[in-house]
């Protein structure tokens, strides 16, 4: 009777549950570079409340990790989101690769009001956990427009509002992409200006740099200087040699790095493991010719002068690259056509009938410029290079993707396979850094650097964003002739509590969140 008075009285105490989710048996790895360990993790509201070896717990469900590494959910450090999260929220890209987090507004593209953004993303909600920098490109252009010259005191002013009311409503810093139009035309004093806006906020300054191929000290120089001159932390994004001569001098670049850490400098840099990179074709055309808007971009190309004036620098591309043909670039996606997807310029212009010569090739470059460009994959990356830069401690592993669609274009493989590749290829089968040092890149380095707090590690009170996966078959699929396959190997993925992968498929569920920087 007294049993039964209790069950009347008490029943959601008798029947409640420890935990939500209790995972065991599994190999954790903690995030911190340290050996994995026998044990289990239990997870409630969102958060990993216990971890250990012998857990007594009961849950609402388990999972039996035996076999398996337990790890934090990765976190992509140089992502672009914007415009593609509401095609697939689930953001299967992304989860089945292991991510949990996204750092978008990189390479000097955001939205330039940030604040709304993470207020959209959270009302959309995504599988993924979304952070963004504020991007310089966008900055720039809702001030001054594609304007090749510098800005006047009242336009500094307007972009400094900008970027300080995009940090105080949460962005974790700032980007920039100075490859890009209108990045390309800003000297230094007035990204550092920026910076320092950035800096008030103790933000990040992630920067594409200026050159990656023949000036590329120069580059890395600026990029330091700003940093020094701003007193901010300076993230390179994909560290890289382009161009086959330029090959071997990783070897020079990554000591420029080490060298500007002694000096007190807090620099770090991440990489995408593949020997291509991907981005606008536009980026073969010389930067005063794409001033402005499309429209002037046309008017320029029509012009006689102009169009031998571009055509003799692809040429001069070409044979410092001591190439005949342009093989190495390979269109990505083109609205116009898309009979170009998959297809290198050398292919193309044969297509069209042309000679095959790289005058004529070129000319095929201008005639996609006209009709307003295309994305492009560019092959003329290292091996050698790739595994060197990967050996440094203090780099993070990055797709420089946005959420893929599945059958959409001929895009870099990046984007579906970026951490199984590291874990697949350069852990597993060719040891150029150990499991551990490749799951720290991926959780805690990234997390201590963009002030992700509370994700990054398997801790008591942090996130609950975890994957666990099967380090003898997690694999790549994706390929460059064959994109769209996303990786294998994951056999769970949890993202702020949430169940979104289940034996290797995504449950539907989207549990992400907008994160905010850290309030000061």
């Amino acid at each position: 009777m007294k049993c039964l008075l209790l069950l009347l009285l008490f029943p959601t105490i008798i029947f409640s549950q420890d935990c939500d989710i209790l995972i065991t048996n599994g190999k954790i790895i903690d995030g911190t570079g340290n050996s994995w360990y026998y044990g289990s993790v239990a997870i409630k509201d969102g958060k990993i409340i216990k971890t250990g070896r012998d857990i007594k717990l009961s849950a609402k469900k388990t999972i039996d990790a035996k076999g398996l590494i337990v790890a934090p959910g990765f976190i992509d450090v140089h992502t672009h989101l914007e415009g593609d999260e509401i095609r697939d929220p689930e953001a299967k890209s992304f989860i089945y690769d292991g991510v949990t987090t996204c750092v978008t507004g990189n390479c000097g593209s955001s939205n330039t009001d940030v604040g709304k953004y993470l207020r959209w993303v959270d009302s959309l909600k995504l599988s993924i956990n979304v952070a963004s920098l504020i991007g310089h490109n966008d900055v720039r252009k809702a001030v001054m427009g594609r304007a090749n010259r510098d800005a006047t005191a009242d336009e500094m002013k307007r972009m400094e509002d900008i970027v300080d009311k995009a940090m105080a409503d949460g962005a974790v810093g700032m980007s920039t992409g100075l490859i890009y139009i209108p990045g390309t035309y800003t000297k230094t004093p007035e990204i550092v200006s920026l910076a320092k806006v950035t800096a008030k906020y103790n933000g990040v300054y992630a920067s594409h740099m200026r050159d990656e191929g023949d000036s590329v000290t120069q580059a890395i120089e600026e990029a330091l200087t700003i940093g020094r001159e701003a007193k901010l932390p300076v993230q390179i994004s994909h560290f890289k040699l382009s161009g086959q001569h330029n090959w071997g001098r990783s070897k020079v670049t990554v000591p420029m790095i080490e060298a500007a850490r002694k000096e007190g400098i807090d620099v770090t840099i991440d990489q995408y493991p593949y020997t291509a990179s991907s981005t606008s074709i536009s980026t073969l055309i010389p930067d005063d010719v794409l001033a402005d808007g499309q429209d002037s971009i046309k008017a320029r190309l029509q012009r006689p002068d102009v169009r031998k004036k571009v055509i003799n620098s692809m040429l001069e591309r070409l044979k410092k690259r001591k190439l005949k043909h342009f093989s190495y670039a390979v269109v990505a996606y083109y609205s116009p056509d898309t009979t170009y997807n998959g297809k290198s310029i050398e292919q193309i212009n044969l297509m069209k009938g042309r000679k095959h010569k790289a005058r004529e090739e070129a000319l095929t470059v201008i005639d996609i410029m006209m009709n307003g460009g295309a994305s492009a994959v560019f092959h003329g990356l290292g091996e050698d290079d790739v595994k060197y830069i990967m050996k440094y401690p203090f780099n993070m592993f990055a797709s420089d993707a946005t959420i893929r669609i599945m059958n959409a274009g001929m895009p870099h493989p990046r984007g579906y396979g970026t951490n199984a590749r590291v874990l697949g290829k350069y852990v597993r089968e060719e040891k150029v850094i150990s499991l551990e040092e490749a799951i720290r890149r991926m959780t805690s380095l990234p997390a201590q650097k963009f002030q992700l707090t509370n994700r990054g590690l398997v801790r008591e009170g942090y996130a609950a964003d975890i994957v666990i996966f099967n380090e003898a078959t997690v694999k790549d699929i994706s390929t460059f002739e064959k994109p769209h396959a996303y990786s294998t190997g994951f056999q769970f993925v949890l993202v702020n509590g949430v169940l979104t992968v289940d034996n290797g498929t995504h449950t539907t569920a989207r549990g992400g969140q907008a994160i905010y920087r850290k309030t000061l």
